[in-house]
C-alpha cells in the first residue's frame, strides 16, 4: 500500500468508534497500536525520504528559477549592446528553462504535499496512540477494579459460609450445654430418689426415735426445730448403725 493510500486509511480511522464496536476493547486497542506502532515507525523512514526528495526538488526549482532570470538579465544586456542575436539566443535558452521549470515545480509540489500528508498523517498516529494509551490505562483500570471486587464478593461469599459454620457450632455448643444442666438436675433428682428408696428398705420408720415425742426436742425460740450440726448428724447415723447391729 503506497504512503498516500495508507494516510487516507488512517485518517478515515476513528479510534474511539473503533473500540466501542469491539467484542474485547482491551484486546482490540492493544492491536491496534501495535498496528499503529508499526505505521509509525515505517513512517518515520519513508518521510526521511519524503523530505529528501522535497529537499532536492526545491533545489533543482531554485536552480532552474535562477538561471532562468539571469538569462533574461543577459539578453537585456544584449539588446542593450545591440546584439540581438546573442539576445535571441539567451531568450531560447530561458524558454527552454521555463519549460523544464513546470515539470520541477510539479516535483516539488507533489514532494511537498508527500511531506505534508506524513506530517498530518504522523499527528494523527500519534494523537491515536495517546487515545489509545489513555483507553487501555482506563480499560485495565476498570479491569482491575472488576476482578477487585469479584475477589471480595468471592471473599464475602467465603465468610458467610464461615459465619454459617460458627452459628451452626454455636448452636450445638448450646444444645450441648443445655442437655448437660438437664441432666444435671436429673442426676440430683436421680440421687434424693435412691436416698429415699434406699431409706424405705432399711425400714426407717421416720426421722424421730420410738417413744420420742416433739416435747423432749429442744426447739428454738421461735417454734422451729434448730437445724443439726455435722457432728450431731454423724453422730446419729453412727447411732442407726449400733442398731441395726
Amino acid at each position: 500500500m503506497g504512503i498516500l493510500s495508507r494516510f487516507r486509511q488512517v485518517m478515515k480511522m476513528n479510534v474511539n468508534a473503533l473500540l466501542d464496536k469491539a467484542a474485547d476493547p482491551e484486546q482490540e486497542a492493544d492491536a491496534y497500536m501495535r498496528s499503529l506502532s508499526s505505521d509509525l515507525g515505517q513512517l518515520e523512514a519513508e518521510t526521511a525520504a519524503v523530505q529528501a526528495d522535497e529537499r532536492r526538488a526545491r533545489q533543482a526549482l531554485d536552480e532552474a528559477q535562477a538561471e532562468i532570470r539571469k538569462l533574461q538579465r543577459y539578453a537585456e544586456k544584449s539588446v542593450e549592446a545591440g546584439r540581438e542575436e546573442d539576445a535571441l539566443d539567451f531568450l531560447k535558452r530561458k524558454t527552454d528553462r521555463e519549460e523544464k521549470l513546470i515539470g520541477l515545480r510539479a516535483a516539488y509540489d507533489q514532494a511537498a504535499a508527500q511531506a505534508e500528508g506524513m506530517k498530518r498523517m504522523k499527528e494523527k498516529l500519534l494523537a491515536d496512540l495517546n487515545r489509545l494509551e489513555a483507553r487501555r490505562a482506563d480499560l485495565k483500570g476498570k479491569l482491575a477494579e472488576a476482578k477487585f471486587q469479584q475477589r471480595l464478593n468471592e471473599s464475602g461469599g467465603a465468610n458467610s459460609a464461615f459465619k454459617a459454620l460458627e452459628e451452626k457450632a454455636d448452636l450445638a455448643l448450646n444444645e450441648a450445654l443445655a442437655l448437660a444442666e438437664l441432666r444435671g438436675g436429673a442426676e440430683e433428682d436421680d440421687l434424693d430418689t435412691l436416698i429415699a428408696k434406699l431409706e424405705q428398705t432399711e425400714g426407717v420408720p421416720d426421722s424421730r426415735s420410738p417413744g420420742s415425742s416433739d416435747d423432749d426436742k429442744p426447739s428454738s425460740s421461735n417454734g422451729e426445730t434448730p437445724v443439726a450440726s455435722p457432728e450431731e448428724e454423724l453422730a446419729a447415723i453412727k447411732e442407726k448403725l449400733n442398731r441395726k447391729e
